[in-house]
């Protein structure tokens, strides 16, 4: 089941940072983060008052609250790198960044996983690395806040870990929350004059509708398994990424991005080994 959790949270988010970042070229990065938190915060916490779930106790609120406002933080950033680059180049930096820390974490704490998941590991990142590997038609613009959303992406894997048994609808939607807040007061401090188009806003409600079933999903995938195994799971992402700008964006797939999706698939029933 953690496996499953994961893949499928690999599906959302990997599709949630095709869509925001789609949307982002059309209108500003923090605006369509802010759109995309406020579906997925109004998404999630439907579902959770429909499902009676548990209020947790306070401390796993406040664990849940400040993994979203780090979150929150990294998908605006993240958003605004897309707008500014390649797809196919700037998630898997962010990915890299974000599941290498937590990563490192889960097993310093719960020990190693295992030789076959140790080496699905390596495999992974050396498959997100070759999918990040830049080409020729390949600027570096946006790689500066790559680098910022992989940093509040970690945060957000180490402070939702701390949530532990807590009810996951609960830690999503407060999750959401700390991030709708954050993302809204960067909006007031930046003080810009922004607009954004009908379809801008329809993407950026897809995005966050996505991105907080994934952040579910992931809550359950680590609840129910190691962090590590969730963590480098998830990061796999980048694949859906990538695969969706090459699908429909037309851009660049070049025969090292090829061997790294082949590298990160091949990944998967290496982690999910015991």
């Amino acid at each position: 089941m953690p496996v499953l959790f994961s893949l499928v949270a690999v599906f959302c988010w990997g599709v949630s940072d095709f869509s925001g970042g789609y949307a982002s070229k059309k209108a500003d990065g923090f605006l369509v983060a802010l759109i995309a938190h406020a579906a997925g915060f109004a998404l999630i916490l439907t579902l959770t008052v429909l499902n009676h779930a548990e209020v947790p106790g306070r401390t796993p609120q406040l664990w849940a609250m400040a993994a979203g406002a780090l979150g929150g933080l990294g998908l605006a950033f993240f958003y605004s790198a897309l707008a500014n680059s390649k797809m196919g180049l700037t998630a898997p930096v962010a990915a890299i960044l974000g599941a290498g820390i937590p990563t490192a974490f889960g097993i310093a704490v719960q020990g190693n996983p295992g030789m076959w998941p140790m080496v699905g590991f390596v495999l992974a990142t050396l498959g997100i690395w070759l999918i990040s590997r830049p080409d020729q038609s390949a600027g570096r613009e946006g790689l500066g806040m790559a680098v910022l959303s992989g940093l509040g992406f970690a945060g957000f894997f180490l402070c939702i870990n701390r949530t532990g048994d807590a009810s996951a609808l609960w830690s999503a939607a407060y999750s959401r929350f700390g991030s709708l807040l954050v993302v809204g007061a960067a909006m007031l401090i930046r003080r810009r004059a922004v607009s954004i188009s009908w379809q801008a806003v329809g993407i950026g409600f897809l995005a966050g509708a996505l991105d907080s079933t994934g952040t579910l999903f992931f809550i359950r995938a680590e609840q129910t398994g190691r962090l590590d195994t969730a963590v480098m799971l998830t990061a796999l992402y980048p694949v859906v990424t990538v695969l969706l700008a090459r699908l429909i964006l037309k851009e660049h797939f070049s025969r090292w991005k090829a061997v790294g999706v082949f590298a990160a698939l091949a990944a998967i029933p290496l982690i999910a080994m015991r």
